[in-house]
Parts: C-alpha cells; structure tokens; sequence
C-alpha cells in the first residue's frame, strides 16, 4: 500500500476525531460560550483536558497531512478530505442523536462519488 493513503486516513482519521470531542465538550460546556461569559472560564474550558486533545488530535492531522501531500500531489490528495462529511455526519448521528435528512444524505452521496471520480485521475 502506498504510504500516502495511509497518511490520507490518519488525516481523516485525526480530523474526525477532534471534531467529534470538540462538539461533545461544546456541548457539555455550552454556557461557557454564551453571553454573558468570563474570559476565565473560557480559558479554562479551551485548557481542558478533552479541548486540547481535540487540538493535539487536529496537529496530529496537520502532520499526517504534511507527509500525505509530500508523496502525492495536492490536487489528487485534497479531494479525499471529502471524506470527512459522511464520517462527521454518521459520526454526529451515532453520538449525538442528530438527524439526517435526504437532503444531507443526497449530498454526502454525490459528495463519495466525486471523491471517487477523482481518485480515479491518473494527472
């Protein structure tokens, strides 16, 4: 297997990952992020343990990204970040109980077809 897809899917991988503890702890947290709200305790929650695991999960995705696009051209490895929408959505059902509509799946379909159209480039 070329090493550039395994670094794609770490990029996927860790992207979704910080975004699903990012949304779990908003919502846990959510007074701290309405008015009226103290500097303190925003500082607090971005300092939590689970946010900035989010955002060592987010770096973890910029360096996965990092070795992905210095083995393969951008324009053939950016359409994969696509991917991110049906994970997040089926991810954002399972967890936290969000609905999806035709609409949002008809999208996400037509989303993986073009990622797959373009995978396929041989440029």
């Amino acid at each position: 297997m070329n090493l550039s897809y395994f670094y794609l899917a770490g990029t996927i991988g860790f992207t979704v990952l910080g975004q699903m503890i990012l949304k779990w702890q908003v919502s846990e947290n959510a007074h701290l992020l309405v008015k009226p709200f103290s500097i303190r305790a925003l500082a607090g929650f971005i300092l939590s343990p689970w946010v900035m695991f989010a955002f060592a999960s987010a770096f973890a995705a910029s360096l996965c990204w990092m070795m992905a696009i210095s083995r393969m051209p951008i324009s053939k490895a950016y359409p994969f970040m696509a991917i991110n929408f049906p994970l997040v959505a089926v991810a954002a059902v399972l967890f936290f109980k969000e609905q999806m509509d035709f609409a949002r799946v008809a999208g996400t379909v037509l989303i993986m077809i073009g990622v797959l159209v373009l995978s396929r480039s041989t440029v």
